[in-house]
Order: structure tokens, then C-alpha cells, then sequence
């Protein structure tokens, strides 16, 4: 060891010194190479790995037949008419022109998940690529073709399961954990790109949780692995080759890929094609809530610390939600032992919660939090519209709330006429809104009807006011306002205008 030997021949150091040292060294060392071992580096070449994971990979094509075009019928003429040979003539020169019932065939890509003993596998793609076939073959790596059978779909999450049969022996995937994934982590999607099977392209991990607007569960990861049409229903590995998401779309404004990809990560899609595969459908929680963003203001004027959470606006009469006594003006932090970040969060979690499971939910009401317990329904696709709620009856004289910048009344039956307002509404209704003023930013409008204020309900302006001095008294910056209007019932934080 030319290091021992060199701190041996120093007269400065003796062995026992040259002894620590060279075990110091050694544990930095070690302490080194740990630390080094846990950072995921590029690796040198994706050939081993492609070349494992390419058998497991499909190509789904579709086949859908479009009808024609139906005949059109001469016109109702009568007997004898001039015109009668005219239309039977020109109706006659056309006809070749009418459009023939033809067959269109769609190509995407897909991934197999498991191999039964009698020759069954299951094969993943998304609810797009066989959405309407009238015949679905998979394809293999070695142009292999089987048909396929749809096992169940999802149009939410945009996934579907197929069955083959075949002898041949297949190669399936598993799944990872897509929770643990990193922005910036290494990623290989393998697919069907404008029909060029098999392709392979790597990228990274750009970002996660993206909400594209696809649907009410959301939760993309985003990369820059190229992605084109065709690849969707492909698989996206890690480097340890388990697959942590589908992709299922592209942001692309010329068609082809730009570095924009989205994938449905494997927390998302593992739990909905289990379902799939054991019902053939998806049975997803329900709550009976509809629910908003908790903003900074509204935060603030309820005392929260932190702009987290789903804000109740409304909850379903008779739904599970009432039956555990949660509240409109409640805001919900964590539902079955997970925290609630942002509101987006609470529907994919209740959907996830297994149906009739009862589970802790906390509260934020009355500046301190409450855990409830609900037992959570099946969510059936049509629920109950959500009930309005309110009471009152007071009367009172038109009213000029200048820190709001509101003009408001009484509700009467002039202004239920004049707004087109329920019979049953109930609350303090605007008439007027300052241009300038506080509320204006927030979208209120005349015919808005205010049906609580600070999670109080209100019947008439001298309420209105009485809540207003309550929380200047408080040293509120805004106050809460429950809005019955505009299709919906909806809390708006309006800041306090001193002047």
C-alpha cells in the first residue's frame, strides 16, 4: 500500500497514528461509495435493458367498421309529375358517389402484465386505442398475431385491459412503485410510433402530478422520452425495468413530439387494472362532497395556517358525507390517514378507498380540526345533484356594504323575479357591485345570492354587516362568502377594503 508506506517513512507519525489514519481513510472511502451508490447515474448504454424488456411489449391494432351513408329517397311526387324523371335520373348518376360502409383500422401500443398457466395473458393499453373496435388483434414482437378479447375499460384514467390466448411463451412486466420516481430520474418507453414497432427512446422524469384536464383523476408524469402517435398505451420503465407509467398522451402542436409526454403513473393505473381484471369494471369510492381550492385568502379567513386542503362547498344530501357529519365551510386535511396537500388530491384518494370501508377523516372548522368517520359509497355516475343549503327569512332595507363593494338586499319575491331566483332561495341577494371594488375581482355578480359569511348564515344585510365588524374586530385581512349563483354553490374569499 503505497499510502501506509508513505506516512511509514514519515518521522512525523508512529504506527499506531499510521494505523488510525489509514482506517480513517478507509471509512471515507467506504462512506464515499455508499453515498455514490445510491445516486442513480446515466447508464452507459439501454441495449441489455431494451433488449429484456421489448418481448413483454405489443402492438394493439383495432379494427372498427364505419357505416355509409344511407341511400336517399326520392322526393314524394305526384303521379304524372314533369319533375318524376328529372329526380330518378339524377338520383341514378349519383348513386355510385354514396358513401360504401367501410373498415378503419387505428394502431397504439400495449404491454403484458401476466401469463396463466392455461396459456391466458393479460395485456395493458389505454381506453383510446380500443375505444369503439369491433376487432382488437395484439401483436408481438415476432409479428406473431392474436385476437384479443376487451377484458374491461376505464374511460376516467384512460386504460383498458385485453385477453390473449397462445400457446407461444410470453414474456410479461411488472410494476413499480411510480411514488417513488424523481423528477430528473432516468426513464425508456418502448411502443408502436406511426406503426414502427418496437421502438425504443429514453428520457427523464421533466415533472410529475401534471393536470392535463383529461379527467377527474389526473396525476401525470411528464417526460421527454420521445413519445408519438401510436405509442399510447405503451409502457414507461425505470432503469430497474418495472413499468411505473402508461403513456397515454403528448402535448404537441405540430402532431409529433416536441418532449412533452404524459404517462398515468403506476400508483394511478395498478390498483384500477386489478379492478378491471377481477370485475371488469372499476368500483371507486364516493364521498358526497363537491369540493374547491383552498386560496391563501380563504386560508386566512378562516385561520389556516397553510392554503392546504379541499374546501367544502356543498355537500350531497343523503350522501356519505352528511351521514359522517362533515359541512359545507369544513375543510378536509386528511382522509384516511393521507394528508390532503390540495384539493385536486381528495377525489383520487376517496377514489381509491375501497368501498364500504370506514375511515378517519379531519376537519378544519372553527379554527380547530375534528376527525370524523365516514363510511365511503360507490360512486355511481348519477349521483344526486348537490343540495343547497340555508335558512333565514328576515327581511331588510337595501344595503351598501363599501369595504366589500356590494349593494345588497333581502331576498323578495321583486328580486326572485327579477334574477329568475329559486322559490326556496334563501340569504341576502346582491343588486349592485362596485367596479372597483373588492368583489368585483372575485366574479361576484348582481343576482348572487349570499347565504353565509364567515361560515354564518345570513338573512339579511344587517347580518351581512354584523359579520363584517365581527371580523375587522378579529383582525381578519378577508371575510368568507358562501355564493348561491351562477349554476352553483361556491365559497370566495373577498378581501377587506379599509378605505
Amino acid at each position: 500500500m503505497i499510502f501506509a508506506r508513505t506516512l511509514a517513512s514519515s518521522r512525523q507519525f508512529s504506527q499506531s497514528q499510521v494505523a488510525w489514519l489509514i482506517a480513517a481513510f478507509v471509512a471515507l472511502a467506504i462512506m464515499a461509495a455508499s453515498g455514490s451508490a445510491f445516486a442513480k447515474s446515466a447508464p452507459d448504454s439501454f441495449a441489455d435493458l431494451a433488449e429484456k424488456l421489448l418481448p413483454s411489449v405489443v402492438n394493439v391494432s383495432t379494427t372498427q367498421v364505419i357505416e355509409g351513408r344511407a341511400t336517399p329517397e326520392l322526393p314524394q311526387l305526384p303521379p304524372g309529375s314533369p319533375f318524376e324523371d328529372f329526380f330518378k335520373d339524377f338520383f341514378d348518376r349519383n348513386r355510385p358517389h354514396e358513401q360504401q360502409s367501410r373498415k378503419a383500422t387505428s394502431l397504439g401500443s400495449g404491454f403484458i402484465i401476466n401469463v396463466k398457466s392455461n396459456g391466458d395473458s393479460y395485456v395493458v393499453t389505454n381506453n383510446h386505442v380500443i375505444q369503439d373496435a369491433d376487432e382488437i388483434t395484439v401483436i408481438l414482437q415476432d409479428d406473431t398475431r392474436l385476437p384479443a378479447k376487451l377484458v374491461g375499460r376505464d374511460a376516467k384514467t384512460d386504460l383498458a385491459v385485453l385477453k390473449v390466448t397462445t400457446d407461444k411463451k410470453l414474456t410479461s412486466v411488472g410494476f413499480g412503485n411510480s411514488d417513488e420516481a424523481r423528477v430528473g430520474d432516468w426513464v425508456v418507453a418502448i411502443g408502436n410510433p406511426f406503426g414502427l414497432g418496437g421502438t425504443v427512446t429514453a428520457g427523464i422524469i421533466s415533472a410529475r402530478g401534471r393536470d392535463i384536464n383529461s379527467g377527474p383523476y389526473d396525476d401525470f408524469i411528464q417526460t421527454d422520452a420521445s413519445i408519438n402517435r401510436g405509442n399510447s398505451g405503451g409502457p414507461m420503465f425505470n432503469i430497474a425495468g418495472e413499468v411505473i407509467g402508461i403513456n397515454t398522451a403528448i402535448f404537441s402542436p405540430s402532431g409529433g413530439s416536441v418532449g412533452i409526454g404524459f404517462a398515468v403513473p403506476s400508483s394511478t393505473a395498478k390498483p384500477v387494472i386489478t379492478q378491471l381484471i377481477k370485475y371488469g369494471q372499476v368500483r371507486r369510492g364516493w364521498l358526497g362532497v363537491h369540493i374547491q381550492t383552498v386560496t391563501e385568502e380563504i386560508a386566512e379567513s378562516l385561520g389556516l395556517k397553510d392554503a392546504a386542503g379541499a374546501l367544502v362547498a356543498s355537500v350531497v344530501e343523503g350522501g356519505p358525507a352528511e351521514k359522517g357529519k362533515i359541512e359545507a365551510g369544513d375543510v378536509i386535511l386528511k382522509f384516511n390517514g393521507k394528508d390532503i396537500t390540495e384539493m385536486r388530491k381528495l377525489p383520487r384518494v376517496v377514489a381509491d378507498t375501497e368501498v364500504d370501508k370506514t375511515v378517519d377523516v379531519e376537519v378544519w372548522r372553527n379554527n380547530k380540526k375534528l376527525t370524523l368517520k365516514v363510511t365511503v359509497a360507490e360512486l355511481k355516475e348519477d349521483e344526486a345533484k348537490v343540495a343547497a343549503k340555508g335558512d333565514g327569512g328576515k327581511t331588510g332595507s337595501t344595503t351598501k356594504i363599501k369595504s366589500l363593494g356590494l349593494t345588497v338586499s333581502a331576498v323578495n319575491d321583486q328580486l326572485r323575479q327579477r334574477y329568475k331566483l329559486d322559490k326556496d332561495a334563501k340569504g341576502v341577494v346582491v343588486i349592485g357591485v362596485d367596479a372597483q371594488g373588492a368583489a368585483a375581482d372575485k366574479g361576484i355578480r348582481p343576482g348572487d345570492v349570499i347565504v353565509e359569511v364567515s361560515q354564518q348564515e345570513v338573512s339579511s344585510p344587517a347580518d351581512i354587516v354584523a359579520r363584517m365588524d365581527e371580523a375587522s374586530k378579529a383582525g381578519r385581512k378577508s371575510v368568507l362568502l358562501l355564493l348561491e349563483g351562477q349554476g352553483n354553490l361556491r365559497f370566495v374569499a373577498v378581501r377587506i377594503d379599509k378605505g
